[in-house]
Formats: structure tokens, sequence, C-alpha cells
């Protein structure tokens, strides 16, 4: 009989960190709304927001802080759990959803282009038919 895993109490670290990257995820309007927040119902907290965005450069960096946040998220990701049957599966799983998203991302960017070039070629003729439909006039 194996024994249950250890159940660890998060500590207020893994709350805040926690808390950090569900703020991350959103982007900087959320870091901002808890910011105004933290002003409207006690001014100390979004003060501290607002110390901190700036100190860690969330105020001003643009996608430098989701990259952190994606950076950090693969770092727990690629760490070993001991069972190298496992550690294999999951990083080969890793590559084929790597591999699925990039083809995805490759058919949304064709699909796109073909919607702009059906609209371009709409405009031109529409754009004929009205210089056309002008000579006639005349």
């Amino acid at each position: 009989m194996t024994p249950a895993p250890a159940q660890t109490v998060p500590s207020a670290g893994g709350f805040l960190s926690r808390t950090e990257a569900w703020l991350d995820a959103r982007g900087k309007g959320a870091w901002i709304a808890a910011m105004v927040l933290g002003f409207i119902f006690f001014w100390p907290i979004g003060l501290a927001f607002l110390a901190y965005m700036i100190w860690s450069k969330r105020m001003f960096s643009g996608r430098n802080s989701m990259m952190s946040c994606n950076a950090r998220r693969a770092m727990r990701t690629t760490r070993s759990t001991g069972n190298a049957a496992f550690d294999a599966y999951k990083s080969d799983m890793l590559r084929r959803l790597e591999e699925e998203q990039t083809a995805f991302e490759e058919f949304l960017q064709r699909l796109r282009e073909a919607k702009d070039k059906a609209e371009f070629d709409q405009f031109m003729d529409e754009r004929a038919k009205r210089r056309d439909d002008d000579t006639a006039e005349a």
C-alpha cells in the first residue's frame, strides 16, 4: 500500500504569487483595476499596488509582464517529476501541443489573409462597377 501524498498548506507567499499570476493572466487592465479598487477601499492598499507595479515594471512594460508569466509557466512545466516515463510522456505531449498551436495560428493567419483578399476583391469590383456606371451616364 502506498502512502497518500503529503498535503501542503499554501503559505502567504503562495497566495500572493497565485494572485500575481492571476492578475498577469488578465493583463495590465486587471492590475490597474486592482489598484483603483485599493485606493477606493483603503488608500494604502492602492498605494501599495501602485508602488509594486512601478517597482516590478508592470506599469510600463507592455507585453513583458505576459512574457515573464509565460516564462515562469514554462519553467514549472519543465521540472522533473522523478518518473522518467511520465517525464517523457509529458515532454512529448507538450511538444505536440506546441506544434498544434503553431499549426492553428498559421491556419488563422491564412484565414485572415483570405478574408482580407475577398474584401479587397469585392472593393475593387464595386469600384470598377461604379466607374463603368459613371462612364455610361456621361
